[in-house]
């Protein structure tokens, strides 16, 4: 799973950066156009974990900022199993290497990946953090420090991936691998003999950017041609009047680099697989836990967040901020890319991470299997709409193995997800009566071809998204009772779920 990569940014989605091992995944498997996920890092993780909606999860909103009901604890509920508890009871050996995400850093170690069925972790509980030393390293269960002077997380990760599939193998039992990248959110961090790929790259700007990605995603048959592409941003200024387009042009060329060496980590997992003989039976799902983020990095002095380093490993002081006398991508630089980069990253939608217009949810998926993706399958596209609530649903169904009503004395809430396997078989699987979204008090359902979505604290929009997947034509004035039908479905999920109404969680008392 790649961390804030907008639907558009790898090759085999219309984006100009070079992905050859996702592309070559895609070539041999199935890409998913409808695919969705929670718009934001913890909600996603919690669902993809469990299989659960986020709330039912105990994840609503963010786990370094917990409230005082079930569904925005912010910790993982026990309420909830994780794909490796469930597929630990089908013989598999588990592991995984990357981002966690889904408890605050305490000194509590109850929530850890090696708590919640995994035999061996290496990576980060806490989010975001620097490539160069992240916060909250993690090997097993212990807590520890970058081992090298030349260290990045992107490849670490990948590393430690790959010896996990090494030691799986060996064992002659199944595996499951969860790999959370967290490349390619901020901070802008990246070698510089990979930025230096992209020079020059992007000094035609955003807008072209956009249109360039436009016309290779409809010529590819990911989206369809009725599908206008949206107006830039308004917050975003054409790209000849943008201020500092040097600097802008930096930001961009490093989050390819980001992506770019991300893609390489991947090739180095698949050629362990092959390396251990077993590719061929080996199911390989690629996906983004959000779209592309929005959020301008601006620390407010003498409140430096924890995932900020004050210093380097060399005892440089860290600039952090987007200030256009910053050069990002050094180990003392912490930077985003910002609004103008985010808007072509979701090409061809509307808004963000955090939002729940398709901007913030629409997330590419890619399934390659080449012993269960066969012939024509294979270089394929499925517009089944499908949730990250269906992940643990396919390995459950795939591995033989049971969910469970009870899990270490605790009655565990029904599964919500469907499994992927009858789209891998190119047969029609029984849709998802509706899906359903909650984040920050932005509210989505989906019921077929119709969405019904609002962005807080405004009403309710209705597009058909068929005809007009970009959002841009509201027909909640034209089919009122529509409206109400799917408002009413989306009420009675929320209480069933565990959301609460925003206004009251933000409320000061």
């Amino acid at each position: 799973m790649a961390d804030d990569l907008g639907f558009s940014d790898i090759g085999c989605y219309g984006g100009e950066i070079r992905t050859p091992h996702l592309d070559s995944l895609a070539a041999g498997g199935i890409r998913f156009t409808q695919f969705y996920n929670c718009a934001r890092c913890c909600p996603t993780r919690a669902s993809l974990m469990t299989g659960l909606y986020p709330h039912q999860a105990g994840v609503g909103h963010m786990v370094d900022n917990p409230r005082p009901y079930p569904g925005y604890a912010g910790d993982l509920s026990a309420n909830a199993v994780t794909i490796a508890e469930v597929l630990k009871t089908a013989g598999y050996r588990t592991a995984m290497a990357g981002k966690w995400h889904v408890t605050p850093v305490t000194d509590s170690r109850r929530n850890w990946p090696r708590q919640r069925g995994f035999d061996r972790f290496y990576g980060t509980i806490h989010g975001a953090g620097s490539f160069y030393d992240p916060a909250t390293l993690v090997s097993d269960n212990e807590l520890v420090k970058p081992d090298r002077a030349d260290y990045y997380y992107t490849d670490a990760i990948a590393e430690r991936a790959a010896a996990f599939i090494t030691e799986g193998a060996a064992s002659g039992s199944p595996f499951f691998l969860y790999v959370a990248f967290t490349a390619p959110h901020w901070p802008l961090h990246a070698p510089e003999s990979e930025v230096a790929k992209y020079k020059g790259r992007y000094a035609l700007g955003w807008d072209r950017l956009r249109s360039e990605r436009y016309r290779r995603m409809t010529a590819m048959g990911l989206i369809d041609r009725r599908w206008s592409l949206t107006p830039r941003d308004s917050t975003v200024p054409a790209w000849e009047q943008a201020p500092h387009r040097a600097w802008m042009e930096r930001r961009m060329e490093v989050y390819a680099a980001q992506v770019d060496r991300m893609d390489q980590g991947i090739g180095r997992i698949l050629a362990s697989l092959r390396e251990s003989g077993v590719d061929k039976d080996t199911l390989v799902l690629f996906l983004a836990d959000n779209g592309g983020c929005a959020e301008e990095l601006n620390p407010r002095p003498g409140s430096r967040p924890r995932h900020i380093p004050e210093k380097t490993r060399d005892g440089r002081n860290v600039r952090a901020g987007n200030d256009p006398a910053i050069t990002p991508g050094a180990d003392d630089t912490y930077q985003s890319y910002g609004v103008g980069w985010a808007n072509a990253s979701n090409t061809p939608f509307r808004l963000y991470k955090h939002w729940v217009h398709e901007g913030g949810i629409a997330s590419p998926l890619i399934a390659h299997w080449p012993a269960g993706i066969t012939g024509r399958r294979r270089n394929s596209f499925s517009h089944q709409p499908g949730h990250l609530i269906d992940i643990m649903a396919t390995c459950v169904d795939l591995a033989g193995a049971r969910y469970p009503e009870s899990f270490q004395g605790h009655r565990i809430t029904p599964t919500e997800g469907k499994s992927l396997a009858p789209v891998f078989q190119g047969k029609k699987r029984t849709p998802h009566e509706a899906i359903c979204w909650e984040h920050e008090g932005n509210r989505a359902i989906r019921q077929g071809d119709w969405k019904l979505v609002s962005r807080y604290p405004g009403g309710w929009e209705l597009f058909d998204l068929k005809a007009d997947r970009t959002e841009l034509r509201d027909l909640a004035a034209a089919h009122p009772e529509r409206v109400r039908e799917m408002a009413a479905r989306w009420d009675s999920w929320a209480a069933r779920v565990g959301v609460v109404d925003w206004d009251k969680i933000t409320r000061k008392t």
